[in-house]
């Protein structure tokens, strides 16, 4: 296969997408979210990573949230 390199601005990129077909736009719309998933993902996990919560302190709420939840359900039969 042989390569061809074309310089296009944002502008012309976009009026070429525009052109395209359903079926073209949804593949380059796929290819897009699977480039743009990992970093935004990274990101997000660089937004809540926190030093003032232990793993034990989460783990705590967590039960205890748990055990409401469960006694919660007991009352209800």
């Amino acid at each position: 296969m042989q390569t061809i390199n074309i310089e296009l601005n944002k502008n012309q990129f976009l009026k070429s997408i525009r052109k395209l077909d359903e079926k073209d736009k949804l593949e380059i719309y796929e290819e897009l979210k699977k480039s743009l998933f990992p970093k935004r993902f990274e990101r997000l996990l660089k937004s809540t990573r926190t030093d003032e919560l232990s793993f034990e302190e989460i783990t705590k709420e967590v039960e205890e949230v748990r055990q409401k939840r469960y006694e919660e359900g007991k009352q209800d039969r």
